[in-house]
């Protein structure tokens, strides 16, 4: 199944709702950060609600980061998504291991107490800038709790990574349903209602369920109206040409220093572990554009 995000209604536009599948895009991530089992799922977890997150935005150039910085082993993750489907992120600890709790990941334990802090910049003077604490770890709850303090919006969300034997990933994807202020109490008692009974997200995905089939589940009985869908993937932005950008920032100090070793330098991009190599040669180029 390709990767893909679904937009939707419910409850006569009572209530908006998002799905995903995710498990190539987390494979990916998985590929280039080479991450330990239990830091694929939370990095899966937390790339799927930020690529759905950044659905919820309106312009082009719109931006979500995710940002965890926490006291468990895997230490914080990062991830940036924008409007069209495209998310990237990493975990500053990619090999983080830890026993299974109650015969699951336990990417809660790998996260410990923390920070979230979650940044949009739509292009205004100031990016929104809205902070929670961390409730579980389990990332899934930690994103229902921000909708409910920081922006207000009464939320469910689902999140799953299931890894196969090999530590690949098996399947991966996610809902979030949001409720508007005017919702009938009929509505919400029935959604809640649904929401008790169904399956995770892994069992409904490894059950072959597409995005939409995951939603009826979730919207059951509520008049489910699928917008549009989107296609979506890990992509990063980064080049050879940014990250010259990005040591000539450095000053002229810094990049003389480089050139004084005499060797060549690696730098690598955080969010695709990409490497790009640079010169002594090169490296004088980029000195001569440095201020």
């Amino acid at each position: 199944m390709k990767d893909y995000i679904v937009r939707a209604t419910a409850g006569n536009t009572q209530i908006r709702a998002f799905a995903a599948v995710t498990t190539n895009l987390v494979e990916e991530a998985r590929v280039h950060h080479q991450t330990s089992p239990v830091a694929t799922a939370a990095l899966g977890r937390l790339l799927t609600g930020g690529v759905m997150m950044g659905s919820m935005m309106k312009n082009d150039t719109d931006m979500l980061t995710i940002q965890i910085k926490c006291s468990g082993d895997i230490e914080g993750l990062t991830v940036t998504a924008d409007s069209q489907g495209n998310v990237k992120g990493y975990v500053f600890n990619p090999d983080v291991m830890l026993p299974p709790k109650n015969g699951k990941l336990d990417v809660g334990g790998a996260l410990g107490q923390g920070v979230m802090t979650i940044i949009k910049d739509m292009g205004l003077k100031e990016p929104y800038s809205g902070q929670t604490i961390l409730q579980t770890g389990e990332i899934a709850e930690d994103l229902t709790y921000y909708f409910a303090t920081s922006e207000q919006v009464p939320s469910s969300v689902g999140l799953g990574v299931l890894m196969n034997g090999d530590n690949t990933v098996r399947v991966a994807g996610g809902f979030i349903v949001q409720v508007m202020p005017f919702i009938e109490d009929e509505v919400l008692n029935k959604l809640e209602e649904n929401i008790k009974k169904i399956r995770s997200v892994t069992a409904m995905l490894d059950d072959g369920h597409t995005p939409e089939q995951m939603l009826e589940q979730v919207l059951e009985g509520l008049d489910l109206e699928i917008t549009d869908t989107m296609p979506t993937q890990f992509y990063c932005n980064c080049s050879k040409k940014r990250i010259e950008k990005a040591i000539i920032s450095i000053g002229k100090k810094e990049i003389q220093e480089m050139i004084d070793e005499g060797k060549e330098i690696e730098v690598k991009c955080h969010f695709c572990n990409t490497a790009y190599h640079y010169s002594v040669d090169e490296l004088k180029e980029l000195l001569k554009k440095s201020r």
